[in-house]
């Protein structure tokens, strides 16, 4: 329909598709909506290869563990709104059809998805309510890779309107709500990923990343993510809101809610074969060799990021760090402090090929009067000012404010033509290389790194529409984009107040224009108990060594009394 009529079908689209996701939960059979059986609660706690050889041994069902979890996800939605599709029912009669191989690798796992991947039968609306209404044919690799293995999708979870938000509102599905603390965000793009991997209502979740996607939402919500390089894993069957966009690839990648669960997901689903589902996944199989030498290396060579020279870290993340790096010297390995080749130009660089069109891919999908993501509407605007105008302002930020860094990312900031797209193409490639040299230089014979250590982001999770101010502040998961390298996000404490205040000393209106905006929002008191986690980083396609040296990490942790408390699962 033609604006501004299309008004009246965004809202009436709106409502159909939060009145059926009520109703499908509402009209779950009884035993869905009876407490916990003290079997359903052994489920839960179960680990995950013993939970899926009870399964392939008959010693428990899969239906037995689909409705443990989908009691908890009905919980996690009431308190956190985290679920779009409910496919609980769905779910059962792929069960009982024998549509999901229960003797697969992965037999009876329950799955939570992102809402941008497709399955048969059910609506991809990506937030944007121009999609409802329009089922997908068939199931996408990623969903018929998972019920081959023997995993159980359930429900899809939440997701920002335009993909590029650590925040997950869209007027669709509504706000989803970090669980610690529901005046906060979850995390995103994946933010719904997080809230119900953080609550207990999933096992294993499956999500995207362009710029932090998997990532921002473990380490606001508390679990467990991977962000594997392009080329591991499947990712055809899937919906986004920049078709086409190929200078920052966007990858989908699992999260957890235990980090066991995540290594032991990410070997199996690899282990199938995913190349034989989508031909853009690398024939690379599984190296159980390169994980055991991880895990069985006597001391490690690890450097530590501790700010992307754009926004320092917030007293809690420097924290988080300052745990992890005790916790791995206390082990006897080599950890010291380095600063790789500039992040900042990393971000001018990622940031200009993520937006070439302009934003106006991600735009055009919007109805009349449908709400845009807080962050994602001030760049767009930004973007769409003449040109003569944004001059002006990016004289004004350099030479008046003396804002260099902001400045920085203002200047090329306007839709790019084929010939300038290819330029900055080539800037990525050359910083590929001297980031690739870099890590070399920490060694002989080119074996460089480990791994590195650093903050997931410069502060906790934002409050509900903090985005706005804090839409640039993504440099220390940006970055990684840009090189393809693949990481490991792993929860080490939360915010406590008497540890975590901001000086006195630090002045906020002093900083750059994108840390102003990060450190806004930043409150010890109001965020106290919200996660904070690390970012443990390898090179590309280097799955098996970052699950490896995650595992490290967390036993070094434990070792000193310091593991992450999840948040325990409720009972009733």
């Amino acid at each position: 329909m033609i604006p501004p009529f299309d008004f009246f079908e965004h809202r009436a689209a709106c409502k159909r598709k939060q009145d059926d996701r009520a109703s499908r939960i509402a009209t779950l059979p009884k035993p869905y909506l009876y407490p916990l059986s003290p079997a359903e609660k052994d489920i839960l706690n179960e680990p995950i290869d013993q939970l899926v050889q009870d399964v392939q041994s008959n010693k428990t069902t899969a239906s037995n563990v689909l409705r443990a979890y989908s009691k908890v996800a009905v919980r996690a939605q009431e308190k956190t709104n985290c679920v779009t599709e409910v496919m609980v029912k769905e779910a059962q009669a792929w069960i009982d059809n024998g549509d999901i191989n229960l003797k697969g690798p992965l037999a009876g796992l329950p799955v939570s998805l992102k809402d941008s991947i497709q399955v048969g039968g059910f609506d991809t609306s990506v937030g944007y309510s121009c999609n409802v209404g329009k089922p997908a044919l068939k199931d996408g690799a990623i969903v018929r890779m998972l019920k081959d293995a023997g995993a159980v999708p359930f429900v899809k979870t939440q997701l920002p309107v335009t993909l590029l938000s650590f925040e997950s509102f869209n007027d669709v599905w509504g706000r989803a709500m970090n669980p610690h603390n529901t005046k906060y965000s979850p995390g995103g793009s994946t933010g719904g990923e997080g809230a119900i991997l953080a609550f207990g209502g999933s096992r294993i979740g499956i999500g995207s990343d362009v710029a932090g996607s998997v990532r921002a939402p473990a380490h606001f919500s508390g679990c467990y993510s991977l962000r594997c390089s392009t080329g591991r894993w499947p990712k055809l069957g899937v919906s986004t809101s920049m078709p086409g966009q190929e200078g920052i690839p966007s990858v989908f990648s699992p999260m957890a809610r235990t980090l066991l669960d995540l290594s032991y997901f990410s070997r199996s689903f690899i282990q199938m074969q995913p190349w034989k589902y989508d031909p853009s996944v690398h024939p690379l199989a599984w190296r159980t060799d390169v994980e055991n030498e991880y895990a069985d290396r006597k001391k490690l060579k690890i450097g530590v990021m501790r700010t992307d020279q754009v926004v320092d870290p917030a007293p809690a993340c420097v924290r988080a760090l300052d745990l992890a790096v005790n916790a791995m010297k206390a082990q006897g390995h080599e950890v010291f402090d380095v600063v790789p080749p500039s992040p900042y130009e990393a971000m001018v660089i990622a940031s200009n090929l993520l937006n070439a069109d302009g934003t106006r891919t991600f735009r055009s999908y919007f109805r009349t009067g449908e709400s845009d993501d807080a962050g994602a509407r001030e760049f767009g605007r930004y973007m769409r000012l003449p040109r003569f105008v944004k001059w002006f302002y990016w004289a004004y930020v350099k030479y008046v404010k003396r804002d260099s860094i902001w400045a920085g990312l203002l200047e090329h900031w306007h839709e790019k033509s084929a010939y300038e797209n290819w330029q900055w193409t080539v800037k990525r490639e050359l910083y590929r290389a001297k980031f690739f040299e870099w890590w070399n230089s920490f060694g002989s014979f080119g074996d460089g790194l480990d791994f590195i250590l650093t903050p997931p982001n410069a502060t906790p999770a934002v409050p509900h529409n903090g985005m706005k101010d804090a839409a640039a502040s993504c440099g220390y998961t940006f970055l990684f984009n840009l090189l393809d390298y693949t990481c490991g996000i792993v929860p080490v404490t939360h915010v406590d107040p008497s540890k975590d205040m901001l000086s006195p000393s630090v002045k906020i209106s002093k900083m750059n224009g994108v840390a102003r905006g990060a450190y806004k929002h930043y409150d010890a008191i109001k965020m106290a108990g919200l996660p904070v986690a690390v970012q443990v980083v390898g090179r590309r396609l280097e799955e098996e060594k970052v699950l490896a040296c995650m595992k490290r990490l967390e036993d070094a942790l434990d070792a000193r009394g310091e593991k992450y408390e999840l948040l325990p699962v409720p009972e009733n």
